[in-house]
């Protein structure tokens, strides 16, 4: 492992100072540490203030060790392979570099994964991304006509930012994001998992947390690597219900449906928000608070009847305003059938319909998922490798299981320089156990040598980020599984033909 920069101690401020000279001098009669017992996140950032090799996320030594110590670099070769055995698909597939001084190099490619991880020790990027696989390996385009290289497989991929979300979340905004807000992408995901798997029939989805403030899909089916760029916008069309181009604005709705033209998928898109609806828009987010958002909330049922009858502005809290909207549903419904009992009332009837239009489409402008369009339009877009660190934040772009993301805290997501730290402590306990054995290990690992590449030791699960990892195996093995199968099926069904 290399070593990185040490602080000295002219940095260290006259407070530190004192704080770390009572803690090893005051009390000679402390008793003593516990030195098998780990030390949490906080212990080893409170210690980083003295000395901490990993300190600063911009000093190249936490990339390179990062990369060459902790990220799965295998398990991306077969996730991106779908196979054992290397072929086109991982030969072919383009790899863009974004390097410290923030020089931006595409149409990289690779042979094997040995072969990437050396290159990104060697280049240290900040950040890396993939794109598609292409008709001739991406380093060799000059090579032949123009024409010649496109691109011929690519996952289908969809990126969900919640600054598309900021013309209605109030906890936070820009690059902020927490636990409240992060409520909308938990609605998305859901949304979007029953959409695509129920619609499309997609099975191989990977959702991917952005490293900040998003989440990213991956979808790996054989069908959707295939599919062409004008079939890529066919299924954004489907699945985006906003008007107005993308634009958000805090004061008009950017869904409009009326009840008779509603698609049976919007309906059960609805039935997935509709419970998160008042926990996050009303109650979390409290959308119609205060004047403006009270007036916003009024002028939604403009034309209506009972829109008089609805409270005057006293800066009640949003779900006060729309159970109000509810109790005057309630009494006109029970006009309604009243009335209609014996003489129909086509009127009323209209009313109540308006009702549930508006109250549907408020629902879904303020859940339904706000996808980044053009990222999924276009076999060639790149997008941020899994595994990887946000240059921002130091956090690593763990995987997030759909079934849990509503449990997911991005503010516990894996940084590199606690991961960094944690493979530290585990190597001193192991030095204190074994000192020859480490000394003759570490000797063969210097940097430059063969020995330290590949991640067949598994060093990331002797780190917090081994859960996650852990998970994406399982996501690979099922995706080399199902290729195996239908390799399978397809032999026997040409070796029937032929008998």
């Amino acid at each position: 492992m290399e070593d990185g920069p040490s602080r000295i101690d002219g940095e260290i401020g006259e407070q530190e100072k004192n704080e770390l000279a009572k803690v090893l001098f005051e009390d000679d009669s402390m008793e003593m540490d516990n030195d098998d017992a780990p030390l949490d996140i906080q212990a080893c950032r409170m210690l980083s203030k003295f000395d901490d090799p990993w300190e600063n996320l911009k000093d190249p030594h936490v990339m390179i060790n990062f990369y060459k110590n902790i990220f799965p670099w295998k398990l991306l070769f077969l996730w991106l392979n779908q196979d054992h055995a290397p072929n086109y698909h991982f030969a072919n597939r383009e790899f863009a570099v974004t390097l410290q001084n923030d020089a931006y190099l595409r149409y990289n490619s690779y042979s094997n994964y040995l072969d990437l991880q050396k290159d990104m020790i060697r280049l240290n990027p900040s950040r890396f991304e993939i794109g598609a696989v292409y008709s001739v390996p991406p380093r060799d385009k000059k090579s032949i006509p123009k024409s010649a290289f496109r691109p011929i497989l690519r996952e289908l991929v969809f990126d969900i930012d919640l600054t598309d979300y900021d013309d209605i979340r109030r906890c936070c905004n820009d690059k902020k994001i927490c636990r409240k807000c992060w409520k909308f992408i938990s609605i998305a995901v859901k949304v979007l998992e029953k959409r695509l798997r129920t619609d499309f029939g997609f099975r191989q989805l990977l959702w991917v947390y952005s490293g900040r403030r998003g989440i990213h899909c991956w979808i790996s089916d054989e069908e959707a690597l295939k599919l062409s760029d004008d079939q890529r916008r066919c299924i954004v069309n489907y699945l985006d219900i906003f008007r107005g181009g993308g634009q958000a604005s805090r004061s008009s709705l950017r869904v409009d449906f009326k009840g008779s033209s509603i698609h049976s998928s919007i309906k059960d898109s609805v039935e997935i928000a509709k419970p998160w609806f008042e926990e996050v828009a009303l109650k979390d987010q409290d959308v119609f608070k205060g004047e403006d958002g009270w007036k916003f909330f009024k002028s939604l049922w403009d034309g209506l009847e009972f829109q008089s009858k609805l409270s005057k502005f006293d800066d009640s809290p949003s779900i006060k305003q729309w159970e109000d909207v509810i109790n005057q549903e309630s009494k006109l419904s029970r006009s309604t059938n009243s009335i209609t009992n014996a003489i129909p009332n086509p009127k009323l009837s209209k009313q109540l319909n308006q009702i549930n239009d508006i109250k549907r489409n408020i629902i879904l402008h303020y859940t339904y998922p706000r996808i980044d369009l053009e990222v999924s339009k276009h076999m060639n877009h790149l997008l941020k490798s899994p595994f990887c660190v946000h240059p921002g934040t130091g956090k690593v772009c763990i995987p997030v299981d759909p079934e849990k993301v509503q449990e997911f805290d991005p503010e516990s997501v894996p940084d590199v320089r606690d991961l960094l730290r944690e493979l530290d402590r585990q190597k001193t306990k192991s030095q204190n156990a074994n000192p020859v054995e480490e000394s003759n290990k570490e000797n063969s690992n210097l940097d430059g040598g063969e020995s330290g590449i590949d991640d067949l030791t598994k060093a990331w699960s002797k780190t917090s980020l081994k859960p996650y990892v852990e998970y994406f195996e399982k996501h690979v093995t099922d995706i080399i599984k199902h290729k195996m199968k239908m390799k399978k099926d397809s032999q026997n069904q040409t070796n029937s033909m032929e008998f």
